[in-house]
C-alpha cells in the first residue's frame, strides 16, 4: 500500500471516529439526563484538530472544518445562553435544547455525506 492511500484510509477511519463520538454526545444533549460530559467532545475536538493539517488537500479536509467549527459554534451558544440559567431555568433548558438539536442535525448531516464520500460544502 502507498503512502498516500494509507493516508487516505487513518483519514477516513479517524473522521468517523470522530464523528461516532461526536454523534454519542450529541445525542446524550438532545436526551434529558444523558449527558455524557465533555470528555468525549474534548478527545474528538483534540483529534480533528490534531489530524486536519494531514487532511489539506483531500475532501476530508471539509469534514475536519466541519467538526471543529460545530464544536466551537454549539459552545460558544450554550456559553452565552448560561445566563438565562442562571435567572430563569425554562428559558435555559429551552435554549440549551434547541442548541442541542442543531448540534446533532449538523452532526448527522456531516456523517451522511462523509459516508457518501462527498465533502462539506462550507465556505474557506
Amino acid at each position: 500500500m502507498t503512502d498516500d492511500v494509507q493516508r487516505l484510509e487513518s483519514l477516513k477511519t479517524l473522521g468517523l471516529v470522530s464523528y461516532v463520538l461526536h454523534l454519542i454526545v450529541a445525542v446524550g444533549a438532545v436526551i434529558p439526563g444523558g449527558q455524557l460530559g465533555t470528555t468525549l467532545l474534548i478527545v474528538a475536538l483534540v483529534l480533528d484538530l490534531v489530524k486536519k493539517d494531514d487532511a489539506t488537500g483531500t475532501w476530508y479536509a471539509s469534514h475536519y472544518r466541519w467538526r471543529i467549527r460545530t464544536v466551537v459554534a454549539v459552545g460558544i451558544a450554550y456559553l452565552v445562553t448560561v445566563p438565562l440559567w442562571l435567572f430563569f431555568v425554562f428559558p435555559g433548558w429551552v435554549a440549551w435544547l434547541l442548541i442541542s438539536i442543531w448540534f446533532l442535525y449538523r452532526i448527522v448531516k456531516g456523517m451522511v455525506r462523509f459516508n457518501a464520500g462527498q465533502p462539506m460544502e462550507i465556505p474557506e
